[in-house]
């Protein structure tokens, strides 16, 4: 366990370390960079501004997470169940993404205020995409053998309720690794949709705040907040990397280099 935490903490340190030779090397002004000290006395002096502005984010992104994957599970167990509705409704879903969200986020502060809401959609937006195709996927890849086998379990009964017995006992739990994938995504870029929902517009928030201590030249408060945000977004990954394992354990399959290193 702590070989493992000292393994993540490298690459972190490295790039700490680069940052403070280039500070040494081309000595830039504090406004262009400020040296890691100077970030780390704004997160100590700071600290209760970044939490009250960084929970707010937290807010935004887990219910922006909540909805994103249930609105993309529904979207891809229906396109599952209603080949027919799915002709329709994919290539709607993939034009929605060619739309860049810098052109949404507009529209959803003026349909939805200033407020929580239009950073929730906008995070909900983004998440949606991958966990439907994912999901879908997952679906879609399901062992033809074992469908057949559910068939004559159900007596090959035709309808809805037959495709919902199997969609419970076959599909969905084979599915869940794909799922869990989506999950991962998910979890990436959520943050995205909340920083962007703050910068267009918005009262609080990490963005909110990074904005706000651009404009004052804080230059060292801002890269405070977008340290407290890359932190968050990794503690975010592992939870539902770790929920990801958990709601499919037998799918954590072994490393190549395990079986580079096994094989004879």
């Amino acid at each position: 366990m702590i070989g493992r935490m000292a393994t993540g903490l490298l690459i972190p340190l490295v790039l700490l370390a680069l940052w403070q030779a280039v500070i040494w090397l081309a000595a830039p002004p504090p406004f262009i960079l400020p040296p890691p000290a100077a970030v780390f006395d704004a997160l100590v002096a700071r600290h209760a501004l970044l939490a009250r502005h960084g929970l707010t984010t937290l807010a935004e992104i887990i219910a922006g997470l909540g909805l994103g994957v249930a609105a993309g599970a529904a979207g891809a167990t229906v396109m599952a169940l209603a080949p027919r509705l799915r002709r329709l409704m994919l290539p709607a879903v993939v034009a929605s993404q060619a739309i860049p969200v810098f052109a949404l986020a507009p529209l959803l502060v003026l349909w939805l205020d200033y407020g929580m809401a239009s950073k929730v959609a906008m995070a909900a937006l983004i998440i949606f995409f991958p966990v439907l195709v994912t999901l879908l996927d997952g679906l879609d890849r399901f062992d033809p053998g074992l469908a057949d086998l559910g068939q004559v379990m159900l007596g090959r009964r035709p309808g809805l309720a037959a495709r919902l017995r199997l969609l419970r006992y076959l599909y969905g739990p084979a599915a869940l690794p794909a799922l869990g994938a989506g999950l991962r995504i998910a979890a990436a870029v959520a943050p995205i949709g909340a920083v962007i929902g703050e910068w267009v517009g918005a009262g609080r928030g990490l963005g909110w705040l990074m904005l706000q201590a651009n404009a004052r030249a804080q230059i060292d408060l801002m890269f405070a907040a977008l340290l407290c945000l890359a932190v968050g977004g990794v503690v975010l990954f592992t939870a539902i990397d770790a929920l990801a394992r958990l709601l499919a354990p037998w799918a954590a399959g072994r490393p190549l280099t395990a079986l580079v290193e096994t094989a004879p």
